[in-house]
């Protein structure tokens, strides 16, 4: 047990509310500060994409008894749905049978969270607004305007899980040794809504994520307990088939009816919804040092923020939970050893789950549509069956399992490295499960 100690945590989303309820539970006083009003009172929409949980976030729930009470707002996920012009559908699984990822509300599952913080004795500040931070004494700066009158909040503790741009982060890049990038990608995403039949059943299979893969832009789908679907379109924000292009409703209605035109009727509310929505961005930030001495840590988006193609932004943030728990349990109250150890062990693995999401981008847009992606899939997973000591497939690793993320990537390089060679061998259409493909792979794995 550590000695109580009085912990601000700065953000009310999904990290900031599970970290807090963590630290409640080991006998911290914990005050949550968010500028936004509750989210259980206001309707969250509009600029949405469907969480997916997957083996690193449900391990972080799970050690607080919270696996049951999240499942049931969700909705198990067992494999893409791949919707191609005049083409049938495609289904392509994640994993073994049973594995899956799960399907979240963002706004349900905020709500829900912050609910069951409050239930740990967590308290909450809503529209308190946090304009600056004193490091070295861990106090906060909140008042109404950001040229008004301040208050001072001291505390012992200070996190910072106020996001990608995030006002606790903004007061450490000034230090010295502060090394800080953001990067703005050219798609952007506007939510759409499907709703559920009259029935109040899905319109589409609840248990696939839906893509419609069009190269640079695509459209996608993950389902609700309510029938409907939370539909995300990727575009490019200017150019060929981008949101500029899309300025008026004949625009739209043909630009749907010529590369999504099965969405005809299950997107009554198109022009509606796309009008009404805004157009978000992406962004991936880096940033290190995590924490300044032993008084204020970066968690979640706040340290890392990454684009949403891999689905492992919460359970990244999740994953940080589980390993600075790890840290407490190792190191007591010794908070300078913490942090140290904490931003060691998770800054490698930011890094890779931020360069394992943009490429998913290019393997959900494009790939999934490729006849030799498809057949390369399909080999590995002939093989990884036959060889499941020697070969797990690198979505596997990234999804359900926890090995660190920088240790999947690499992994995952170097059997891509061997599938480029195996794709290359002869006739490899009609061979690819032959003794004669697993040999070489057998072989090609023996020369790391």
């Amino acid at each position: 047990m550590q000695t109580p100690q009085k912990i601000a945590i700065v953000g009310s989303g999904l990290v900031g509310t599970l970290l807090a309820i963590y630290l409640k539970k080991l006998g911290h006083t914990v005050h949550v500060y968010d500028r936004s009003p509750d989210i259980r009172k206001i309707n969250f929409s509009g600029r949405s994409i469907n969480l997916v949980m997957s083996n690193r976030g449900w391990r972080a729930l799970e050690k607080i008894g919270l696996v049951d009470e999240i499942k049931q707002i969700g909705i198990p996920v067992d494999k893409r749905a791949i919707h191609l012009p005049h083409e049938p559908l495609n289904y392509q699984y994640y994993g073994k049978e049973g594995e899956a990822i799960f399907s979240l509300s963002r706004g349900n599952l905020n709500k829900k969270m912050v609910d069951l913080a409050e239930q740990a004795g967590v308290v909450f500040y809503f529209n308190h607004k946090v304009w600056d931070v004193t490091l070295n004494t861990a106090t906060l700066h909140e008042g109404e305007e950001e040229r008004g009158v301040w208050n001072e909040l001291k505390y012992d503790k200070i996190f910072g899980a106020d996001g990608a741009f995030s006002r606790v982060r903004h007061r450490m890049q000034r230090q010295s040794m502060f090394n800080y990038s953001q990067e703005f990608i050219p798609l952007g995403y506007k939510e759409l809504h499907i709703p559920a039949n009259a029935d109040g059943t899905h319109k589409l299979d609840k248990n696939s994520l839906h893509i419609w893969p069009r190269r640079n832009f695509m459209l996608m789908a993950l389902a609700n307990p309510d029938g409907t679907f939370t539909c995300t379109l990727f575009m490019p924000h200017q150019g060929e088939n981008s949101f500029e292009t899309l300025q008026d409703k004949s625009k739209l209605v043909d630009f749907f009816a010529e590369y999504f035109p099965d969405t005809k009727e299950v997107l009554p509310n198109l022009i509606e919804d796309f009008y009404r929505n805004p157009t978000s961005y992406l962004v991936t930030m880096k940033c290190y040092p995590w924490a300044f001495e032993d008084k204020v840590a970066l968690i979640g988006d706040a340290a890392h923020a990454i684009v949403p193609f891999y689905g492992h932004g919460m359970n990244a943030g999740f994953e940080d939970i589980t390993i600075l728990m790890e840290k407490i349990e190792q190191y007591g109250d010794d908070w300078h050893t913490i942090f140290k150890e904490y931003q060691l062990e998770r800054k490698p693995n930011a890094d890779a789950i931020a360069e394992l999401s943009y490429r998913n981008f290019m393997e959900m847009s494009a790939k999934t549509a490729d006849a030799k992606f498809l057949l390369q899939k399909k080999i590995e997973k002939w093989f990884s069956e036959k060889h499941p000591e020697k070969w797990v497939p690198l979505y596997s690793r990234v999804t359900f399992s926890h090995q660190p993320y920088s240790e999947a990537l690499a992994i995952g390089d170097f059997q891509n490295q061997i599938m480029e060679q195996i794709m290359q061998m002869p006739d490899i259409e009609n061979k690819w499960n032959s003794e004669e493909v697993e040999t070489k792979i057998l072989n090609l794995l023996q020369k790391d």
